[in-house]
Formats: structure tokens, sequence, C-alpha cells
């Protein structure tokens, strides 16, 4: 089965998403969402309003930098707000914009998709490795 990928004409293409060249409208979402960390954090505030802690406590394995750098990419991309209390100790909230609560459909279709296709891909993925470990020298 074969879809047309939507384009975005040649005249729309900037540096944009970390300096990258999009071109494709799936790639421009991939470059909001994409990495190891950022729908696992959208995923968190799709439950609401989150202190910094608290998602660092909910993201094992995470480091602080990582999240930090990751909050800080969202905010760029306008789908993470960060809102900081004049207090001492300071308090910093983090929430979906408007922009990042639109991600909700496109994560519920990717776990869709994870829970008809997971075992299928992960077999691929698992016999690609063994083909790939397994390949004479040369």
């Amino acid at each position: 089965m074969h879809f047309e990928v939507p384009r975005y004409p040649k005249s729309y293409w900037t540096k944009t998403m970390a300096e990258k060249n999009i071109s494709c409208l799936v790639e421009t979402t991939l470059a909001v969402i994409g990495g190891r960390w950022k729908v696992l954090i959208l995923q968190q505030l799709l439950d609401g309003v989150k202190r910094f802690n608290e998602l660092h406590r909910a993201l094992s394995g995470i480091t602080h930098k990582t999240l930090t750098q990751q909050l800080r990419e969202m905010e760029a991309d306008g789908i993470v707000n960060r809102k900081v209390y004049p207090q001492i100790p300071p308090k910093v909230e983090y929430s979906l914009t408007s922009l990042g609560k639109t991600l909700k459909p496109v994560l519920a279709a990717m776990h869709n998709w994870a829970e008809c296709h997971a075992l299928d891909a992960l077999w691929n993925i698992k016999k690609g490795a063994f083909e790939i470990a397994s390949a004479p020298g040369d």
C-alpha cells in the first residue's frame, strides 16, 4: 500500500526545527515530537500541569540535562508553556499550549498503530539486527 506524502511547496522550505530542511509535512511532525523523550513528556503533560521534578520522577532514566533540553526545544517549537513563579525557592510549571494539545490525536494514532502492529514491527527489528550480526565479514 502506497500513499502520497504531502510536501510543502519549495517556496515554504526553510531552515527550521533545529536547523533541518523540512520539506514534508510528516517531517514537520517528526521534527516536533521526534526523539527518545518528547512523546513521553507529551504524555505526562496531557494529564495536566507538571513541575520539573514531577516530570523527572515520571520519566525513569532521563537525566536533568536531557529533560531541560527537551523541554526547551518543545517550548521553542510552541508546544510547551513554561511558567515561572517569582518566589523563593523558584517554582516552574510546564503545560501544553493549545498547539501542543492538538498532538493528542497524533499520539493516539501512534498508540493504536502500536497496538495493532507492535509485535510484527519488533519481530522485524530483531530479525534485521540478527541478520546484520550474523552476516559474514568482508
